[in-house]
Parts: C-alpha cells; sequence; structure tokens
C-alpha cells in the first residue's frame, strides 16, 4: 500500500475521533472515543488529561484496525485539531499538574467582571482582537494565579488540548498560529505580544506559552513508545494543524473571505475569513492558517451541547440506530405546524451576552409535549446562531452565497432547515462526516508534499444537501426571535438575582 493515507486527529470537548483520509479527502476509516466533562463544582468543566490522551490513542488504534493491517505503513502524516481556549497544563516532565479546563468553564467570571468596562477590556480588543471569556486562557490564568498559585508554579507549559496531544504522540511542545490567537497573540503581526500579557499581569508566565509552527509543518514524528500504543509506525510525521474552527473550515471547503460558516457543536460557532482584521467585542479576531489571512468568529458556549444536556437529563437516550439527530428531528417535525408555543434560550454552558444568562424554558403548558421541548431547544439554538450572524453582517462583507453549515445540527435535515428559515439564507451541507478531522488530515497532506496546498481542486467537496428558505417558516422564526430578543431584555434581571451568591448555585 503506497504512502498516500492521512490520519486527522479531532479532539472535541466530548468526542475525539481518529480518521484516516486518502490524499484528497476521502475517508478511508475511523476510529471514535468519548470523554466525559466533570463538574466537580458549579461553573467547572474539566477532563481528566490522561483520559483524553487513552481516548485518543485508543481511537486511533481502532482506525488502523479498521483499515486494516497495512494501513499504519501507508500513513505518511498525522494532522491534529482539537477544542480551542480552556487550559492543558503540563510540568517539566509532560505530566499534567491538574485536570483540563475547557472552554465551555466559567468560573473566571468574576475577573471578567472586575475587568469590564474598565481601560483593560478595550485594549486587549485593540491589541489581540478579542475580549477575553471565561473559557479563555487569559481569564483562566489570573483566575488560578489567585486561586491556585501552586499550579502555575509547577507548570511547565500551558497548552491547548490538540497540543497535549502532540506532546503525547511526539514528546514535542508546540502550537501553531491559530491556537496561538487565543489570548496573548498580536492581532497584527502574529506571535505572542509581551503587552498583551503584561496588560493581563501574567508576564512572568510567557516562558511557559509552547513555541508557534506552521499549521502545515512537522512537528514532531511518532515515538517508539506511542507506535506500540496505537500502530502508528515509528518516525511517522506528526503536522501542527489547527484550532478546530478553521480545520472544519478548511474540511468543508470555506475558505473563500467573505463566505459565512456555522458550526453547530458544543459551541455555536459563525465565522468569515476575512483579508483584514475588523474588531469589535462582539467576536474574536484570530490569524488563520493563511498567513494574510484572519478568522473572523462570533461565538457562544451556546449550541448542540443543549441537546446533550437535555437527552441526559430526561433519561433519553442518545444513540439511535438510525441517528439520534434523525430520530429527533421525526419527533420535531410532527410539532412543527404554526407558531412557536415555547422558547428556549441556549444559555446552559454560557452565552454571547455580557450579562449573567442561564438555560431557561418559556411558555410552558401541561399540553405541551416532549416534541414541543425539543422543537424549542432546536430553534433556540438557531436563534443564538442568528444573533452571532446579525453581528458579523453588521461591519463585515459577508457575501450572500449560501451559508455552509457543519456539526451535531448538520446530520438533521429539520435542524439544517431551520438554520435557512432562521437566517433567511441558503445553507448547504457538504458530503463531509469529519470536517475538522479533515481539515487537519489536508494539512498532514499538505506538509508532506501530496497537496500543494488545502485548498486544491482535487480535495474539493461536493454539496450533499442544499436547504432554502420557506417563507411561512422565516415568518414564524422571525416571531420567535421578536419575543426571544424581549425575554433576552426582559429576564436579565432575574438571571442576575439567580447569579449572585446563594442563588442558583
Amino acid at each position: 500500500m503506497a504512502r498516500e493515507l492521512m490520519l486527522g486527529l479531532d479532539a472535541g470537548h466530548t468526542v475525539t475521533k481518529a480518521v484516516l483520509f486518502d490524499a484528497t479527502g476521502r475517508p478511508v476509516a475511523r476510529g471514535v472515543g468519548t470523554v466525559p466533562l466533570n463538574t466537580p463544582r458549579p461553573r467547572w468543566v474539566e477532563r481528566d488529561m490522561d483520559q483524553v490522551w487513552r481516548t485518543a490513542r485508543e481511537a486511533i488504534a481502532a482506525c488502523l484496525a479498521e483499515a486494516g493491517p497495512d494501513a499504519a505503513r501507508a500513513v505518511s502524516a498525522v494532522g491534529l485539531t482539537g477544542h480551542g481556549d480552556g487550559l492543558y497544563a503540563v510540568d517539566e516532565r509532560g505530566r499534567p499538574v491538574r485536570a483540563a479546563i475547557v472552554a465551555m468553564d466559567t468560573r473566571a467570571e468574576p475577573v471578567l467582571k472586575e475587568w469590564r468596562d474598565t481601560p483593560m477590556w478595550s485594549r486587549a480588543l485593540e491589541l489581540s482582537g478579542t475580549v477575553p471569556f471565561a473559557g479563555s486562557p487569559a481569564a483562566l490564568l489570573t483566575w488560578l494565579a489567585r486561586h491556585e498559585p501552586d499550579v502555575l508554579r509547577h507548570a511547565r507549559w500551558l497548552l491547548s488540548c490538540k497540543d497535549w496531544l502532540r506532546l503525547r504522540l511526539t514528546g514535542e511542545v508546540a502550537t501553531d498560529p491559530t491556537d496561538a490567537s487565543a489570548s496573548f497573540a498580536d492581532m497584527r503581526r502574529g506571535g505572542y505580544s509581551p503587552k498583551l500579557l503584561d496588560l493581563y499581569g501574567l508576564g512572568t508566565l510567557a516562558g511557559k506559552l509552547p513555541p508557534v509552527l506552521a499549521c502545515e509543518a512537522v512537528s514532531g514524528t511518532v515515538t517508539r513508545e506511542v507506535a506500540a500504543l496505537t500502530g502508528l509506525a515509528v518516525g511517522t510525521p506528526v503536522v501542527t494543524g489547527a484550532h478546530d474552527v478553521d480545520a472544519a473550515a478548511l474540511g468543508i471547503g470555506g475558505t473563500t473571505p467573505g463566505e459565512l460558516c456555522l458550526i453547530a457543536g458544543s459551541f455555536s460557532i459563525n465565522q468569515v475569513i476575512s483579508e483584514r482584521p475588523v474588531v469589535d467585542p462582539r467576536w474574536q479576531v484570530r490569524h488563520f492558517v493563511r498567513p494574510g489571512q484572519w478568522m473572523i468568529m462570533s461565538t457562544s458556549p451556546a449550541s448542540v451541547a443543549n441537546l446533550e444536556w437535555f437527552l441526559r437529563v430526561t433519561g433519553a437516550p442518545a444513540v439511535h440506530r438510525e441517528g439520534v439527530h434523525e430520530a429527533i428531528g421525526r419527533e420535531v417535525e410532527t410539532h412543527l405546524d404554526g407558531p412557536s408555543e415555547v422558547l428556549f434560550h441556549p444559555f446552559l454552558y454560557g452565552s454571547p451576552h455580557p450579562r449573567p444568562t442561564s438555560g431557561t424554558f418559556l411558555g410552558l403548558h401541561g399540553w405541551h409535549s416532549r416534541g414541543h421541548l425539543l422543537r424549542a431547544l432546536m430553534e433556540g439554538v438557531v436563534l443564538n446562531h442568528r444573533w452571532h450572524v446579525d453581528a458579523l453582517g453588521s461591519k463585515l462583507p459577508v457575501s450572500g452565497a449560501a451559508a455552509r453549515l457543519t456539526g451535531g445540527a448538520a446530520h438533521s435535515e429539520v435542524w439544517s432547515q431551520m438554520f435557512a428559515d432562521a437566517l433567511r439564507r441558503p445553507v448547504v451541507v457538504a458530503d463531509v462526516e469529519e470536517s475538522a478531522a479533515r481539515g487537519a488530515a489536508l494539512l498532514a497532506a499538505t506538509a508532506v508534499g501530496l497537496l500543494d496546498d488545502v485548498t486544491a481542486p482535487r480535495a474539493a467537496v461536493s454539496v450533499l444537501r442544499r436547504h432554502e428558505p420557506h417563507a411561512d417558516r422565516v415568518a414564524v422564526l422571525d416571531d420567535a426571535y421578536e419575543v426571544y430578543q424581549e425575554a433576552l431584555e426582559a429576564l436579565g434581571p432575574v438571571w442576575a438575582r439567580l447569579a449572585e451568591p446563594g442563588g442558583a448555585d
């Protein structure tokens, strides 16, 4: 078997996927594992770092086993991607110094409350293109400095998720421009900014940030120990990779400046590639995989993670033989007639709004069924995406082309149609199941010369489905959005009261 396979490793917040692709980005085999999120205290959302690695290596081994006995020798390179922000801290020996903190964690909200409406806030936006949120490295490191200073004393490297996996695969420490942009990168020139670190009072941590390499650079090779655990060949190149938002855009072909891409996964990700940085506190400006381009993304931890929560707390099966999204879609479809009777704010893990919020159902009556709740939940997720898209469109030249949708919601035809109706624009779903893993694999193929560029025509994607807005549903969701916004304002004081010490916590 020729060495023309790429392994894309995608470590999301709860699911890790190892997918083998050929040099054109066509999937060959896959392995999947899950990592539970732990909430040891209110507002804390963590993961066991050793379990993150164990799940990744088991997914790789399962993928190679599915592909056949000669697959490992055919792997030319491994590409990495993973969830952004959060914190994976390791000591001098590369061992975890505490549990990983993921981007849905909100323990640092008191830190943000201190920073808002101060010169620090506007200065951070000016230098980095983003203001911190609770799960960003700047906020989490400040919180740790106050509450767990021993963690920072013992930490040698402060990593992101995919960079923790690189360390385990290769023994090497590195990151890329997209993940480096999380808090401390100079928006215009790239690289870490001493001014930003000093702004946050974190200048002493500069030496603990990983070196920044190009996304398509070879950043290490598979060690003998890892080869024995995974089945990969010793010395297989491991490529730097990218933040999963950027990798997903590559994976679905969303690389044209001005084109709207939506990722409906754990986070609501709404993004546009730009050839100049445009700053606004409603979004983040980060370096894209190509020098001279920026990924502008308006995000919140308020998308499909709400459905996962709903299924868990109601005891509903999270797995169906025909697929959970298809099964739920059919259930919701029978409740789509008429106006939205039940409203849901999808803020279980946070929101894009600076004031306190929480997940909220409104309008419930005794005659409403589970299907009404699921419809409200799906609409609430879509309306939150609409808030982000409206924000982007207020200042950026977002093209009129169809929006590209990926993530869990893209597996549901009903949910995908809701996006088209709420956004008043066509939505296309690419014939790609694992978009972020595919993007990482394309970067790996570029690194070892199997592709001239990640946008090479031979790696182009085809459209699986196209959803046009339906006039009647557009009107329904327009009305629902008005109520959604009114309730958002009206509930502000209630949510603030619940967030006080001794309230909901």
